[in-house]
């Protein structure tokens, strides 16, 4: 039996003993049938109790660890472990997979939760982040993820009540999560002081934001909303792992082996200890609870399952049992009876009964059991023990016979002899011990040649030899019972074994895999009745193999389920039954063994998905008798579509070398040519490697591919219209039902397909991110929704799409052979079939993924390659085109019948309404019956056959066929040799387009005089083409080589053509008969050219390195040019035929002279001027500039000139056709480029008089020929080919605010780092030195001072809360169009720090949106009537989120996450409102679109290299944008999930050039205006410039405005305001005429940053955060909002009497605002970044330091200087007045404070110092009595000095004693309770306690405002935080009654107030 095919039997999974308890929780249910529901190892159970019944769902290839049930309770959820792991959801009635979600979670997935209503699912990883996803199941689809926790999470749950609300439990954490768009936020539970912070392990949801949980401690944790609010102690006496909740209440399982029972408030209701049962025992712990009615289901961690009826809680059954924790190695089976037993690393030993699927006896040993073995009699069992022991048992009562213990090392395997005399004991110590059983065991012999553990022993039949295996690998044989060493072959041969379990030998070579000699299989046991062999391996399979085996690869059928390792197998004693046991899932699996009489192909059909068919992957080392294979499949299947480059990869590569190369000095590059080129017509149809790829669209034209162009071809007029949306190679094309559309794949890194409209050749979709290297296969779904494709990566991934959305619905692996074709079932959208080599398979779409059935061959034919396939019209069925020409006939996924239909593969088939017509390899195309009962008519494709009206020749009769299909009466054919042909039905055929075959096309020349060319290739032709409007092939001939080149003579008589060996040969240009021949050379002849004039001379290049030279009326060599040093590439003879011209592979440029071939050396200067009959050479000065700069020698393939000499046109490797203005000096001249060839252009002609371009393609076999477009029909046309790289280094023009703007960095800003640079221990870390006697007990004569100066006048009253009521602050100095009209003008919206701004006009009063975490970037308005008020803004951050928000109740209606790194600088709404584009601030600019309502990113792109500014719809539009930036302006089209741009195109305007670009405006029929940072604005259409406004502005033009209702423009930029001029202008719809508005700001330049238009009146915010409002009649401007300009703030002080604060800032002012009317009072320039303000007592005086050491007091009245004086270098941190208003103390960043005396007048000296100052100084504080100041310092210290000596006081006693006049310190014992645990990455920066002295508020660098109460003496103390500030809270001041709180911000520039409550 050499034979290697696969056993005809089978296995059936029937039972699995065991649960997986350990490590898993909450993973046991009852379905909606009463089942049980549960998992073990990779097998998803439904037992059914009652009828003792499981059905297994086998849809995981590894270990399950997570489970959850859909509110129906009939579909079930699983998650597994694994490197990709993945969920199914699958039906437990069916046990079929309804649903699978992967690519989401790495290692495992630990849970999963289905929400209320059974949409949505979510899962957590086991990765390290405990990655968090929500799923929409049904679809697959993703619909947010984030990061969980730092430490695992243990149980997840929706809240029932609330739809978006879900609560996670973990390590020493719960979550409460909520879903917003596709963004999950979560929020901490607060223990409080209710708690201790534990590990909570279960929780359960219930009404009104009540959550219960299960502690590790036993305690239940009662929590509402986010706070817990009780415990419920020692509801379990041990952690609580499960927790169930039902209509009834809830039921929780612990550690202690309870269930408790509590009703729906979680009231007590019962309790059941299933320790004191009589099934119970010490240390049973419950991992899973369920309850249903009056039914319990416990799951203990040890594996078994009880079933508890409430009635009668004191006898729970035990349904189900199976070994605990540790490995399962032994297993034997009873000689005699259907008994089982197994040993474990648990140290149980248990018989299980197969007949019964029952645990009949347990019993407990001392020591891990690894082996067992029954007698032959089956009286006694032995046991063999880890510790190297082994016991004997009688079976009938467990009791023990003997217990001997000789080895060391453990016992592996034992085994009696079968005529029961000996017992043989195999040890790792390597001996094998033999044992009498009749002398109470006695040890009588030992085997002991093995070097290695043994693994395996085996009895011969008489019971006289033994053999071994060990774990060297070695077989070995002894004599029994001496244990005599064996070697004579001969009598080995003669043994008969009794059993066999060794995995070594020749009858079990076929269980290894070819070439390998591992140890991966654990475990065989051989049935000698059935001939069958079933082992088991560390993959987890169970195999079936024939037996013997001898040939290695032998071919199986193999069985999932166990998760890791199979440790053991064997066949029950009737060979009934298979057992297995897994190692780690400790679990014991029962398989029926179904004999081969019984199968006959019929149970294969319901075999389940866990049962992978034998011809699987692993196994397919090709079948002993399948057929050759044909030679082309063969070819076709080593086809490698590998490119080194993609063309996705040139721009990377483009960058590189700009970087490397940007030391070059610049010169100027020479212009790009006037002209341009138009595709006409293309030559070449691809054949030789695709199919199916031909169609008649709805008008009747015909629409197939060839290079990367798709073309629709017209047959009346012989003419073609093409798309030219690929940049590489097609290779698959399929036509939408309707045959409107067509989808086109190509190759690529990441290949893209296009779905596009033959009428327009527009692109309608763009589908990528799926596929690598290639897409080989296509095809619609019947209703014309969906689209399958077939990728080229090694898996041949299977990609199923909406395509119109551009989503991906499914994925999965295909095959790893090639796949051929994938068709969509007519009759079920979610069905597919694919065929390929040696394969079909049959799809069904299951959620995110498919499961597979492969084609059951039974005894009707053979596992073949399929090359064709096609559904029929009866449902079920599908016939399939063989290699052999058979059609193989299929019903479900059963093969009826098989038809001989052609000689040779059957490549090609089309179904037809009755029929279906096939076409094959030999040439035929037949027409058969809808089943293939009769073959109605054939056509064979000859010569004769051919009509006159023909389009070209046939190359040879009978060619290859790859792709039929019929309509308009005709059947439409193309071969392999690239031809297409029309049949009619009658029998004519029409040849229509024809191209070379495979091979490289090199060769081509234009006649001198006719519209003719020649073409040469490596398929050995030669082809000569017909140009004129007929395009065809006028003659071919057959070369006995393959050519590279060919050229005609002067008179167009004779050709020349190059061979490839060296040879060449003259044919007449008329007949291509031969008229010489010569062979001088060895290698490939490269290019070859006759002399001008009578073409005297004929010049040959080859590879050698030589020129030959001939004369061509003697035809004889007369010279040779030698000279070279490498293969030459170009020749080109002068006009004289004297000189010659040659370039080298070397990059040489050589001459030499006719025709002795004497080497010349010719300066540059003279080359210019010699007049060269033909320019075709790539090297030398004129063409310097077609080098790119990513380029090696071999880049440019070719290059030809016009006669003129004024155009060069190039081909090179990327596949471009670019023209050139010649001379082409200079490094990279601007050049056109074409699109149409894919990899490599080999070679470029001029026609005859110039007018059409030729080119041919290497690999893409295509000759296109283009016609040249002048200049003067261009203007009309506007159509262009891409432009050159207008990656203009020119400069875009320069401006100081967008430089600084361009230049900003967002990671910086990106919060939580200190704004000073602090050293030091941090306060909350410092160790107390505890002083020796602790404070004296206070004597009742002297109380204790107070700490702080009361108002006594005041009542005292504690601040509660605080509400943000003001915020002064406009973010215009690097944002843009962020200003906006709302309720038709009644409101403004706008943002500063992280707050959204909605500002009533008439009231004044604000309104805010304070969700983000950061600075807020952008905003806009929704325009949509649909979705009023709906306002979208984004943020700085690391993972920022835009949130789209109700600007009237503020309610976020979507949040979305962003991969845009660093931040969201712009985002716009779409026409309909319903989409939203936005982008980034990362490295790539990328731009995403999203469906925000969904919170679904539809498509996103890189955008430019450098700043993008502005990205705007169209306002008529959701799929066209564009986008502005640095030196950058782009058209964008979204196509289905695919963003397509086209640059804007600026032409040959002289007083144009590519600007950066700031700001976009639109007008009607595709018009869109750009102001440029010159002043200019840019009017385009389309994609085109048209005009300029000259100078709109005299700066950039940074914002426009386009009024959608009456199409007028406002712009705004930066100017100085004239008499004419105005920063701000509003517009006709044309940009023609304008009139100006001046801003009355008073300002010198005005620069607008943000315009918009209400009914008549204008908003406009400026860059120094001004907004007014101009109306439109009377151009007056008012005033809303003033704030400070772009710098930090950090003076900040409140007047002591009345409602008025000042503000200094590093913008060098300081302004005095309002508290009630909230407005800015006046201002004062300072001319210095100034850095703190102080006022006197009495309100009259303030003082302010300044950064640069200065400090200036003014009178508060007039703002007039009052005195000002400089003492210190550095800046003044710190300006106080005393409270006598004597003193001045100055503290400054040179560690010092100065005091000054303020009673001597103006002149301010200086009177004291302090010294000892450790650090720079912080905060400063006077004692009421003024004699005392407290600083704080840098180094978190803070120190007491005397007034004004400056002395250090240290008594703390005294310390102790001081009362304060304010307190702003952060530091101090007092304050210790501000310092949060977090502070270690940031500071406190400011805090302020109240007037009353009952509060402190404090700033700091995470950006919040914090409220506590004072003193705050205990560390990390609770407090209220509030947000709206962006990073840093640099100061923060109350107001003198303490009704309110000013704060500042840093990077943030504004000030907010709020009000005290």
């Amino acid at each position: 039996m050499a034979d290697r095919t696969a056993p005809r039997c089978q296995l059936r999974l029937e039972w699995v003993y065991g649960y997986r308890g350990h490590q898993c929780r909450n993973n046991l249910y009852y379905t909606a049938g009463k089942e049980v529901v549960y998992f073990v190892a990779g097998v998803g159970v439904i037992y059914n109790t009652r009828e003792h019944t499981q059905k297994f769902f086998l849809g995981h290839n590894d270990d399950i660890i997570s489970l959850a049930v859909h509110p129906d309770k009939t579909l079930v959820a699983t998650g597994q472990v694994g490197k990709d792991p993945y969920v199914c959801i699958w039906d437990s009635y069916s046990v079929l997979t309804v649903s699978v979600l992967k690519d989401a979670h790495t290692h495992g997935v630990a849970c999963l939760a289905f929400d209320s209503d059974g949409q949505r699912l979510a899962s957590v990883g086991l990765d390290a982040k405990n990655t968090v996803c929500v799923w929409d199941w049904k679809k697959g689809k993703l619909l947010a993820t984030a990061t969980g926790h730092s430490d695992r999470i243990f149980d997840i749950s929706w809240d029932p009540y609330q739809p978006n609300r879900m609560v996670s439990c973990g390590v020493k954490h719960i979550k409460f999560w909520t879903l917003c768009g596709n963004a999950l936020t979560a929020k901490r539970g607060i223990f409080g002081k209710t708690g201790d912070l534990q590990t909570i392990l279960c929780l359960a949801c219930a009404k009104e934001d009540v959550t219960y949980s299960g502690a590790l401690n036993g305690d239940i944790y009662v929590w509402k909303g986010l706070n817990l609010v009780r415990t419920i102690q020692g509801a379990h006496s041990a952690g609580i792992f499960s927790m169930y909740a039902c209509e009834e209440g809830f039921a929780t399982g612990g550690r202690d082996g309870c269930i408790r029972l509590w009703d729906t408030d979680f009231k007590p209701i019962t309790k059941i200890d299933l320790r004191e049962t009589e099934q119970g025992y010490k240390g049973l712990s419950i991992r899973s609870v369920c309850w249903k009615g009056d039914r319990l289901l416990a799951g203990t961690q040890d594996s078994e399952i009880f079933e508890v009826i409430v009635r009668e809680r004191d006898k729970p059954m035990l349904i189900m049992q199976g070994h605990c924790e540790g490995e399962l190695w032994a297993l034997a089976v009873h000689p005699k009876k259907p008994l089982a037993v197994t040993g474990s690393d648990d140290r149980s030993v248990r018989l299980w009964s197969l007949a019964d699927h029952a645990l009949i006896a347990r019993c407990n040993m001392e020591e891990a059991v690894r082996s067992v073995s029954f007698s032959p009699d089956g009286s006694q069992l032995a046991l063999g023990m880890k510790d190297g022991s082994f016991i004997v048992l009688r079976v009938r009562d467990m009791t023990e016979v003997v217990h001997i213990k000789d080895r060391k090392e453990v016992i592996h395997e034992m085994k009696f002899s079968p005529d029961g005399s000996y017992l043989a004991v195999g040890s790792n110590d390597g001996p094998v011990d033999i044992y009498a059983i009749a002398q109470r065991y006695k040890k009588i012999g030992e085997c002991n040649k093995s070097s290695s553990f043994i693994t395996h022993i085996d009895w011969s039949v008489d019971s006289k030899f033994l053999q071994t295996n060990d774990g060297a690998g070695e077989r070995l044989f002894y004599k029994m019972p001496s244990g005599k060493h064996l070697t004579s072959k001969d009598e080995i041969k003669g043994i008969h074994w009794a059993s066999w379990t060794c995995v070594i030998g020749p009858e079990v070579n076929g269980i290894w895999p070819k070439y390998t000699n591992i140890t991966d299989v654990n475990s065989v046991d051989g049935n000698y009745s059935s001939s069958v062999l079933v082992t088991g391996d560390d993959f987890g399979f169970v195999k079936l193999f024939k037996f013997p085996c001898l040939k290695k690869g032998a071919k199986f059928r193999k069985y999932a389920g166990h998760s890791a390792h199979v440790t053991n197998v064997r066949w029950s004693h009737d060979f009934q039954w298979v057992l297995s046991t897994g190692g780690a899932d400790h679990s014991v699996f029962q398989w029926r063994f179904v004999p081969e009489s019984v199968t006959n192909g019929i149970l294969e059909t319901a075999s389940q998905e866990g049962c992978i068919d034998s011809y699987s992957e692993e196994s397919d080392s090709d079948l002993s008798d399948v057929p050759e294979l044909d030679s082309d499949i063969e070819q076709e299947a080593q086809i490698n579509y590998h490119r080194q480059v993609y063309k996705e990869d040139l721009p990377q590569l483009k960058q590189q070398s700009k970087e490397k190369n940007h030391s070059v000095p610049f010169l100027k590059r020479e212009r790009a040519p006037e002209d341009s080129l138009k595709l006409q017509f293309v030559h070449g149809y691809r054949g030789y490697d695709c199919r199916n790829n031909l169609f008649y669209t709805q008008t009747g034209e015909v629409v197939y591919h060839i290079a990367a162009v798709a073309i629709v071809y017209s047959r009346q007029q012989h003419t073609q219209r093409l798309y030219l949306g690929h940049d590489d190679d097609i290779l698959s094309l399929t036509i939408h039902p309707m045959k409107d559309y067509v989808a086109t794949g190509q190759i690529g890194r990441d290949a893209a397909i296009h779905v596009w409209d033959t009428q327009t050749l527009k692109c309608l979709s763009l589908l990528k991110g799926q596929h690598q290297r290639g897409v080989c296969a296509l095809d619609f779904s019947a209703d014309g929704k969906f689209l399958a494709s077939v990728g080229l990566d090694d898996n041949h991934t299977i990609v199923f799409w909406d395509w119109k959305k551009g989503e991906k619905i499914a994925t999965t692996r295909g095959h790893k052979d090639k796949i051929f074709v994938v068709k969509c079932n007519p009759h079920h959208v979610d069905k597919l079939v694919t065929v390929g080599m040696k394969h079909i398979k049959f799809w069904q779409q299951a959620g995110g993924g498919f499961t597979s059935k492969r084609g059951t061959f039974g005894n009707i034919g053979k596992l073949e390659t399929m090359m064709s396939v096609s559904y029929g019209r009866i449902e079920d069925l599908v016939f399939s085109g063989a290699a052999t020409g058979d059609i193989y006939i299929w019903k479900d996924i059963l093969l009826l019948k098989t038809v001989k239909a052609h000689d040779g593969p059957v490549f090609a088939m089309h179904s037809l309404d009755k029929g279906f017509v096939t076409g094959g390899k030999d040439g035929v195309v037949a027409l058969w019956d809808d089943m293939f009962e009769r073959c109605l008519k054939t056509y064979a494709i000859k010569r004769a056959a051919l009509s006159t009206s023909s389009k070209g020749l046939l190359l040879e009769d009978n060619p290859s066929i790859r792709a039929i299909t019929l309509g308009h009466g005709h059947i439409l054919v193309g071969t392999r040799n690239g031809e297409i042909l029309e049949i009619d039905k009658s029998g004519p055929m029409t040849l229509l387009v024809q191209g070379h075959m495979e091979g490289e096309v090199w060769g081509l020349a234009a006649h001198p005089l006719l519209p003719i060319c020649a073409t040469v290739s490596d398929d050995k032709t030669l082809r000569i083409w017909e140009l004129s409007s007929q395009h065809r092939m006028l003659a071919v001939r057959k070369l006995k080589k393959g050519g590279r080149c060919c050229a005609f003579s002067p008179d167009g008589k004779a050709l020349a053509v190059g061979l490839n060996d060296g040879s060449f040969l003259v044919v007449n240009a008329d007949t291509v008969e031969d008229m010489v021949s010569f062979h001088h050379r060895k290698e490939m002849i490269s290019d070859i050219k006759f002399s001008r004039d009578a073409g005297k001379y004929l010049a040959v290049a080859s590879h050698d390195n030589f020129v030959d030279i001939y004369n061509v009326l003697t035809s004889k060599r007369v010279g040779i040019c030698k000279g070279a040093s490498s293969y030459i590439t170009h020749i080109d003879w002068d006009s004289r035929g004297k000189l010659l011209q040659v370039n080298s592979g070397a990059k040489e440029q050589l001459f030499f002279e006719a025709p002795r071939g004497k080497r010349h050396i010719i300066r540059a200067t003279e080359i210019e001027k010699i007049e060269w009959d033909t320019w075709t050479c790539v090297l030398g000065p004129t063409c310097e500039g077609i080098w790119p700069m990513h380029s090696d020698v071999t880049v440019v393939n070719a290059a030809t000139l016009t006669k003129d000499g004024s155009l060069l046109a190039t081909g090179d490797d990327f596949g471009f056709v670019k023209l050139f203005s010649y001379p082409v000096k200079g490094q990279r001249a601007k050049f056109k480029k074409y699109v149409g060839h894919s990899a490599h252009v080999t070679n470029v002609r001029w026609l005859h008089n110039d007018s059409v371009l030729l080119t041919v393609g290497g690999a893409d076999t295509a000759l296109m020929i283009w016609t040249r477009e002048f200049v003067s029909i261009q203007e009309s046309k506007l159509v262009d080919s891409e432009e050159s790289d207008t990656d203009v280094e020119e400069d875009g023009g320069y401006d100081s605010d967008v430089a600084r703007e361009k230049a900003i960095d967002y990671t910086t800003k990106i919060y939580a780092v200190s704004i000073r640079e602090m050293e030091g221990t941090k306060p909350h870390q410092q160790l107390k030195e505890v002083s020796v006697e602790e404070r004296p007990p206070v004597s009742r004569a002297a109380p204790q001072p107070e700490k702080l100066q009361k108002n006594d006048n005041k009542k005292k009253k504690l601040v509660e809360e605080l509400a943000l009521e003001h915020v002064f602050g406009y973010r215009g100095f690097d944002c843009r169009n962020n200003l906006h009209y709302l309720n038709d003008g009644a409101d403004i919206i706008f943002h500063t720090a992280a707050a959204g701004i909605v500002q009533n006009l008439s009231t004044g009063s604000q309104s805010f949106y304070l969700e983000h975490t950061d600075d807020i970037l952008c905003l806009t308005v929704n325009q949509h009537p649909k979705y009023k008020n709906v306002v979208a803004t984004s943020q700085i951050g690391t993972t920022p989120s835009i949130h789209v928000w109700d600007a009237m109740n503020k309610q976020t209606l979507s949040m979305l996450r962003c991969f845009h790194a660093k931040g969201v600088n712009y985002i716009n709404f779409s026409a309909t409102g319903k989409l939203l584009v936005s982008v980034g601030v990362d490295p790539e600019h990328s731009i995403t679109v999203w469906r925000w309502q969904e919170g679904a990113k539809v498509a996103s792109k890189g955008g430019h290299l450098e700043r993008i500014f502005v990205v705007e719809f169209r306002p008529d539009s959701d799929t066209q944008f564009v986008s502005v930036g640095v030196k950058h302006m782009k058209f964008w089209t979204l196509a289905g999930s695919a963003l397509l741009y086209k640059k804007g195109v600026i032409g040959s305007r002289e007083d144009a050039k590519m600007q950066t670009m700031l700001s976009v405006a639109f007008g009607a029929n595709n018009l869109t205006f750009t102001g440029a940072i010159n002043g200019d604005v840019y009017v385009w259409k389309d994609h085109f410039l048209v005009r300029l406004v000259a100078k709109a502005h005299t700066g950039p033009v940074f914002t426009m405005y386009t009024t959608l209702r009456d199409g007028l423009i406002v712009t705004g930029g930066k100017e100085r305001p004239t008499k004419e001029g105005g920063a701000v202008k509003l517009w006709d719809q044309e940009m023609k005429r304008c009139r100006a508005f001046q801003l009355e700001t008073g300002q010198l330049i005005e620069c607008v940053r943000s315009v918009c238009r209400g009914k008549g009146k204008i908003l406009v915010g400026t860059k120094d955060g001004e907004i007014l409002e101009v109306g439109e009649k009377n151009a007056a401007s008012n005033l809303l909002i003033d704030s400070h300009m772009e710098g930090e703030i950090w003076g900040l002080a409140a007047h002591p009497t009345k409602d008025i604060f000042i503000t200094a800032s590093n913008d060098g002012t300081a302004r005095i605002w309002d508290l009630c009317d909230k407005k800015m009072l006046n201002k004062v320039n300072l001319g210095h970044a100034a850095r703190c303000a102080a006022y006197s007592p009495d309100g009259e005086m303030v003082a302010i330091g300044m950064k640069n050491g200065e400090f200036v007091i003014l009178l508060v009245n007039s703002l007039k200087v009052w005195g000002k004086k400089r003492d210190r270098k550095s800046a003044i941190q710190d300006i106080r007045i005393s409270p006598d208003n004597r003193f001045l103390a100055v503290g400054s960043q040179e560690h010092t404070v100065d005091f000054y005396d303020l009673t001597q007048g103006t002149t301010l000296n200086r009177i004291g110092y302090c010294t000892d100052i450790p650090s720079f100084v912080i905060q400063m504080d006077f004692s009421a009595d003024s004699r005392f100041i407290q600083v704080s310092t840098g180094a978190y210290k803070r120190q007491v000095h005397e007034v004004p000596l400056g002395k250090q006081v240290v008594d703390a006693t005294l310390i102790e004693k001081i009362t304060w006049a304010s307190w702003t310190s952060i530091l101090g014992d007092e304050v210790i309770g501000i310092w949060p645990r977090n502070a270690d990455k940031a500071d406190v920066n400011c805090a302020c306690v109240t007037h009353a002295g009952l509060n402190i508020v404090t700033g700091d660098d995470f950006g919040l405002v914090k409220l506590f109460d004072f003193p705050c003496t205990e560390k990390f103390a609770k407090h209220k935080r509030y947000f709206g500030h962006s990073a840093h809270v640099t100061n923060i001041r109350f107001s003198h009654d303490d009704k309110y709180v000013i704060s500042t911000g840093g990077d943030d520039c504004s000030v907010f107030v709020w009000r005290c409550l």
